[in-house]
């Protein structure tokens, strides 16, 4: 116990003379730092020269911290930045859908534009809104109707070929019966070989061609157009083409696209015949009558019976 009291007895001055004497160091460098004489100056330049070079390894471990915080730094600019290219890639992929869909749009509606139809029709062209397909019916809804003037029976296009026809007329939408609806029937011809028939439609993508006068003289890629018989439909509106299948009956490759209809061309047909009573396709006209006939029908009327 003794021994470990002189230790500490003999330890401490030194102590505070080292500190002293460290005190005193930093104090006279201070001082020397701060005076200004060229004397001094170059004298602190030497001192610089002389210790900084050899002091590399010291500051080693401080520059290798400061560069590894730069490099976090940057790389949490990249993180950042590429967080960023991936929002601006979202966007822009939902605007390439988007112009896509403008293309297409506009491509159709060009395709609507071109085709060259009777000058003396003229067309209104309605939006789609709703497609009630299934395996029993065959129709659209688009979204003109009467307050434009609509018909029941008006023929529709898409930018290429026929597509159906009105079948019943609200104030503002439309049903359009399509050529592949069980209760289609259209008279057409086919070109070049001038044979009439019709296209019956049988819920299928490809409609069969009835009623064909000679069909030796029909070949596949045959083009079929409306005839107009029955004022139903104007002539030349496009159809399709002849087409075979397997089992060798003859069909229509309808030039319409029907997975994608959009817009529907409604021709305005002033002259197609409108029937308002079921009859009147068929019962013949009722001539006038004329004053003799009623003359000589009313005593007729007043004898009795014999």
């Amino acid at each position: 116990m003794a021994r470990d009291a002189s230790s500490d007895d003999f330890t401490t001055p030194l102590k505070r003379l080292f500190l002293a004497i460290v005190v005193l160091c930093l104090l006279g460098l201070f001082l020397l730092w701060r005076i200004d004489s060229p004397r001094v100056e170059r004298f602190r330049a030497q001192v610089v020269d002389a210790v900084i070079p050899n002091m590399d390894w010291a500051m080693a471990p401080v520059t290798a911290t400061v560069n590894i915080v730069r490099d976090f730094q940057s790389y949490q600019r990249i993180y950042e930045q590429n967080q960023e290219l991936r929002r601006e890639l979202r966007q822009m992929t939902a605007w390439k859908e988007a112009a896509l869909q403008l293309e297409q749009e506009n491509a159709r509606l060009r395709d609507l534009n071109n085709v060259q139809l009777d000058p003396r029709l003229t067309y209104i062209t309605g939006v789609v809104l709703a497609d009630s397909g299934s395996p029993f019916r065959q129709s659209v809804l688009i979204n003109v109707g009467s307050r434009d003037g609509i018909v029941d029976g008006w023929a529709t296009m898409d930018g290429i070929g026929l597509v159906g026809r009105i079948s019943g007329v609200g104030a503002n939408t439309a049903r359009v019966i399509l050529l592949t609806d069980a209760t289609s029937r259209i008279p057409a011809v086919i070109q070049p070989s001038g044979q009439r028939a019709l296209v019956v439609g049988d819920n299928t993508a490809a409609p069969p061609i009835d009623f064909l006068e000679d069909p030796e003289q029909v070949r596949a890629g045959d083009r079929i157009v409306t005839s107009g018989d029955g004022e139903v439909f104007p002539p030349g509106l496009l159809i399709g083409q002849v087409a075979q299948d397997p089992g060798g009956r003859l069909r229509v490759r309808l030039a319409a696209d029907y997975e994608r209809l959009e817009f529907l061309r409604v021709l305005r047909d002033h002259g197609a015949r409108r029937v308002s009573e079921p009859g009147g396709l068929i019962l013949p006209a009722t001539p006038p009558a004329t004053p003799g006939t009623a003359e000589s029908a009313a005593p007729a009327e007043g004898q009795p019976d014999g």
